[in-house]
């Protein structure tokens, strides 16, 4: 890391109807350093990062590239100033291929595109960072694993001095991640500059060397990596020291069976999955990208059909042809992609949050609206959701508050056995604290949850019995009580 400063942003402003998004934030970006963001989810981070990639235009504020004051008004402008954002949540076109997705907007030939050398320079690009994927595919069929990896290379392709990475690592395999970092040091070392915004304290040691914190749309403080720790930085991002990170209560076992699937699939990534859920326990799904752990889940719930098995619920055969013939055996499922497969991004945060419980406030044609308002008060309130009023937008939250709303969505269905798949990807520490306690209640209340997570220290901390998957099939179990480690898993999961 150099001392040269590539980037500074002094004084940004940003304000939505109702909301304060940024007050006077200052940030800086040095040649050949990886500087990390962070802060809540609502806390400016992906505000910020918009406003210097165009999307946004600050209201007040000055931004500096190499010390010269530019003017980014459009995204464009950003391009221009050799800025390239990879964000959250995925923005590429799924019935596009590879290639046409990396050159999107810039490819060769002009009005009569060149193919033939958009395949052969996207297929270099891809060879070049081990992607061991074909140009000319289409985007949709890619593993979201893959669709990031992809993300990740266009913007790499555009030569950028300065590179923004929103979440990154969110839905990659440790092996993919370990391959990212080695690509991003080797950006710095040719001097880019990368901003990294992560909710995963453990990555900012390994790749970060200066962090800088944000709460509630205002600049807190930066921190050389090496010189701070994970409490400081917390307490810095919550404005209070975070105590019983996990909070769970493993109470003595209720072996009641409430859900036991036996030799699932769904002809496709499941292959024959058999477990058991008991009344009142957390099950942790673990697994590598492409294990099947999703698709497993979806094949009870009735998003896909179960090609072979058989599902029990409390000693009962369930017929489970859709997701109305599962709630209706008391499952729910909050999805892994929750833009993708259960948010309506253009309603409210009332309308999110009822959607599936219309029964309990309209009648006969009519609809009681102090009913429904009362119903989205509540989970706003037990989810401890950010938002300016119910009927907000869901769009205009962070990707953390929209979280909190799809669980209370599910919550409000009153559900015997909650799925939850992914339940805290991209979110922050101090939401993380606040949805494994709501957990943790719901099962003492006798719940019953199966958590997929990809994040091995949440599994551990948080589950009575441990399944791990392997290319479709549970390849182990083990109890709490064992003090199973990371490496057991891994060595079952990778088998």
């Amino acid at each position: 890391m150099s001392e040269h400063v590539l980037l500074q942003m002094k004084n940004i402003h940003k304000s939505f109807p109702g909301v304060k998004a940024l007050q006077a934030v200052d940030f800086d970006l040095r040649a050949g350093e990886v500087h990390a963001l962070l802060g809540e989810n609502g806390a400016g981070k992906s505000t910020l990062i918009k406003v210097l990639g165009g999307i946004y235009i600050a209201e007040e504020g000055e931004i500096y590239i190499d010390g010269q004051k530019v003017v980014i008004d459009g995204v464009n402008a950003s391009h221009d100033n050799g800025i390239a954002i990879i964000h959250q949540e995925l923005v590429l076109v799924p019935y596009m291929t590879v290639a046409e997705n990396i050159f999107l907007g810039r490819e060769p030939g002009g009005r009569f595109v060149d193919h033939a050398k958009m395949n052969q320079d996207a297929q270099e690009l891809l060879d070049a960072y081990g992607m061991g994927i074909s140009s000319d595919t289409l985007i949709k069929d890619l593993t979201i694993a893959q669709q990031q990896m992809v993300e990740i290379i266009k913007a790499i392709s555009f030569n950028s001095r300065i590179l923004v990475m929103d979440e990154p690592t969110s839905s990659i395999s440790d092996k993919e991640v370990s391959f990212l970092f080695e690509t991003m040091r080797a950006l710095t070392a040719k001097g880019v500059g990368i901003i990294y915004i992560s909710h995963k304290m453990s990555e900012l040691e390994q790749i970060c060397d200066r962090v800088t914190v944000m709460r509630d749309g205002t600049y807190v403080g930066t921190k050389v990596v090496k010189e701070t720790n994970k409490d400081e930085l917390i307490a810095m991002m919550v404005g209070r020291e975070l105590t019983n990170y996990y909070t769970r209560d493993f109470l003595p076992q209720n072996k009641e069976v409430v859900l036991k699937c036996e030799n699932i699939s769904d002809g496709n990534m499941s292959k024959g999955a058999t477990f058991e859920v008991h009344r009142g326990e957390i099950v942790g799904f673990a697994g590598l990208v492409g294990a099947g752990r999703s698709e497993t889940m979806k094949a009870i719930f009735g998003l896909t059909q179960c090609k072979t098995g058989e599902i029990y619920v409390k000693g009962e055969k369930a017929k489970i042809k859709s997701p109305i013939d599962a709630m209706k055996y008391g499952i729910a499922l909050v999805p892994e992609d929750r833009k993708l497969e259960g948010l309506y991004k253009i309603q409210s945060v009332r309308f999110n949050s009822t959607i599936e419980v219309l029964k309990e406030f309209i009648r006969n044609g009519r609809v009681d609206s102090r009913k429904e308002e009362e119903i989205t008060q509540k989970y706003i309130d037990m989810m401890a959701t950010k938002t300016p009023s119910q009927e907000q937008l869901i769009g205009n939250l962070s990707g953390g508050n929209q979280q909190k709303v799809m669980i209370g969505r599910w919550l409000a269905t009153n559900p015997e056995i909650l799925i939850l798949d992914e339940p805290t990807r991209g979110v922050d520490v101090g939401a993380k604290a606040e949805i494994y306690t709501i957990m943790n209640e719901l099962v003492k209340q006798g719940m019953s949850i199966v958590m997929i997570s990809s994040e091995l220290p949440e599994i551990l901390n948080m589950s009575d019995r441990i399944y791990v998957m392997c290319d479709g099939k549970v390849a182990g179990c083990f109890s709490h009580e064992e003090q199973v480690t990371q490496e057991q898993i891994m060595q079952l999961a990778a088998k």
